[in-house]
């Protein structure tokens, strides 16, 4: 997709000014319900909620604008948007099995998706096989006759592995097989799994999109059938629809998104290189470093990788990996990613104290979003950091 085809989409498409007094940016419609003059149109809007405004609960103005946008950004006819990515990941998957059906997905997908996985779906009889997703065979030798759905997530957003969007998408397609893709951490700019093949691609909102750390929201692409499927069932019976507010917030980190994800993605070959050459850093894993094992593929189904990534750091003391984080006066210790300030989680905050090891490696592994900060602000803060371990 051209620089042209992006900033229309994010300026003009859906923005039919003339509607509503020619302003510039489109309104909130802060409406609960909507009003008919004809029972006969009444009618027509029972019968098919999902053409046509009724109850905000299902369309609503404000949110068609974006979501318009989000599917002409996916190469998508049709876009759903939820009020977080976990409900949007839910109802894809929920809208897509039934009792004794089988899913398989990758291993150690986002913690809200394995969590379904694990403890919600088997109280309705459906099993799901994790495999590794870096090996086609690996899917190929996991599919049932009674598989329904491979579940994707390409780049994994702790180990960043990948999975080969097209030898999926063709393998699924052989078997009648629905696919589904978690693509927050590339967002439509960067990665555009239904060009592949894939059916129904989901993103955490709540990040790149919105970019401003103040909206909790997600998005769900795909077909026009599949995604009227999903509303008059899931969508509207779950009531997990986003509001016309956040909607509006959206947008407006919409309009930005290529900028700031320029930005980002620049300073992050900064910071990348910095940690690579430090003698504290064991390892940096980032898809578009050369070293990346998967780095060919990346570079071919990937346009970007902007500014998420891990680094193990080289210490055999729990202790030092707290007082590291803890030292930095300006990346903020937080969950998430995708706005403005620049982030970092070890991966020991969910392992107790008593239970660290050196040997395993993810106790030592730190996961970083670079910001819109300077590229030196934020190496000053980790040379802060680094000054706090031991040779």
């Amino acid at each position: 997709m051209d620089a042209k085809t992006i900033t229309e989409i994010l300026n003009e498409l859906g923005e039919n000014r003339e509607e509503y007094f020619n302003a510039i940016a489109p309104p909130i419609i802060q409406t609960s319900n909507f009003a008919f003059k004809k029972v006969s149109d009444l009618r027509n809007a029972f019968e098919n909620e999902a053409s046509t405004f009724l109850y905000s609960r299902g369309l609503n103005p404000t949110v068609q604008i974006f979501a318009q946008k989000m599917a002409a950004l996916d190469g998508a006819e049709d876009c759903l948007v939820f009020n977080s990515g976990a409900a949007a990941i839910f109802a894809a998957v929920f809208a897509n099995v039934k009792s004794g059906d089988h899913i398989a997905a990758v291993n150690k997908p986002y913690t809200w998706a394995q969590k379904m996985f694990d403890d919600v779906l088997p109280r309705f009889n459906v099993a799901v096989t994790y495999v590794d997703g870096r090996n086609i065979e690996n899917f190929e030798n996991a599919i049932k006759e009674n598989t329904r759905i491979i579940y994707l997530e390409t780049p994994n957003s702790w180990s960043f592995h990948l999975q080969d969007l097209e030898a999926v998408g063709k393998l699924a397609r052989s078997k009648k097989i629905t696919t589904i893709c978690d693509n927050s951490y590339c967002t439509p700019l960067y990665q555009r799994p239904i060009d592949y093949g894939i059916d129904l691609v989901l993103q955490s909102a709540t990040k790149y999109i919105n970019g401003h750390s103040d909206v909790v929201a997600g998005v769900l692409t795909g077909s026009k059938v599949m995604l009227e499927k999903i509303f008059n069932s899931e969508f509207l019976n779950m009531g997990t629809g986003t509001t016309p507010f956040n909607a509006w917030l959206l947008l407006r980190g919409l309009r930005t998104l290529h900028v700031r994800l320029s930005r980002i993605s620049e300073t992050t070959k900064k910071v990348v290189n910095f940690l690579k050459k430090h003698e504290k850093v064991e390892e940096v894993v980032f898809p578009f470093d050369e070293d990346f094992p998967q780095y060919e593929l990346a570079k071919k189904q990937m346009s970007g990788a902007c500014g998420l990534f891990s680094f193990y750091i080289k210490t055999d003391s729990i202790k030092e990996i707290e007082s590291f984080c803890e030292s930095l006066q300006h990346i903020i210790m937080a969950v998430s990613w995708g706005g403005y300030e620049s982030l970092i989680i070890p991966g020991c905050a969910s392992v107790k104290e008593e239970d660290f090891n050196t040997a395993e490696r993810d106790h030592r592994r730190l996961r970083m979003y670079v910001g819109l900060e300077d590229a030196e602000y934020i190496i000053d803060d980790l040379k802060r950091g680094f000054a706090t371990i031991e040779n």
